[in-house]
């Protein structure tokens, strides 16, 4: 806090207390939609030390409560997104406590690669429409 005067008393710094949840939530068709985003330059897997435990067990309690929840993983060598259930971070993140890498062929696998665009550039509410909702997008 800087006070100059009482009357003029103003935040100059702030830090956060404790660990946040997830970057992204809100409202897609009535839905709570709940999500993280991560980046790497690897071409082959996902190092599991981008996700830490309390944002793990938050996408868990956004699952338990009928959230619909999911990470976009970018593959910045590959010019890749994968929009990946957090159930299947979950599992994965739970067999060593994220302490090493997810594979891209798992996500692969249980993911849904998110073809690029120009608007939106990432167009995961295309995938939220039709694989997690089980309905069309507004196309």
């Amino acid at each position: 806090m800087d006070y100059p005067r009482r009357s003029r008393a103003k935040i100059v710094e702030a830090y956060f207390r404790q660990a946040s949840t997830t970057d992204y939530s809100g409202v897609y068709q009535g839905h709570y939609i709940d999500f993280e985003a991560k980046e790497t330059r690897q071409k082959q897997s996902m190092p599991m030390k981008n996700f830490h435990s309390h944002q793990i067990e938050h996408m868990d309690q956004v699952i338990q409560q009928g959230g619909i929840c999911f990470v976009l993983l970018h593959f910045s060598s590959l010019k890749e997104t994968y929009l990946l259930p957090a159930p299947y971070l979950i599992e994965f993140y739970k067999i060593d406590k994220g302490s090493k890498s997810m594979p891209l062929t798992y996500i692969q696998e249980h993911g849904y690669l998110v073809n690029q665009s120009i608007l939106p550039s990432i167009p995961y509410l295309d995938i939220v429409s039709k694989k997690l909702l089980g309905g069309q997008s507004n196309e």
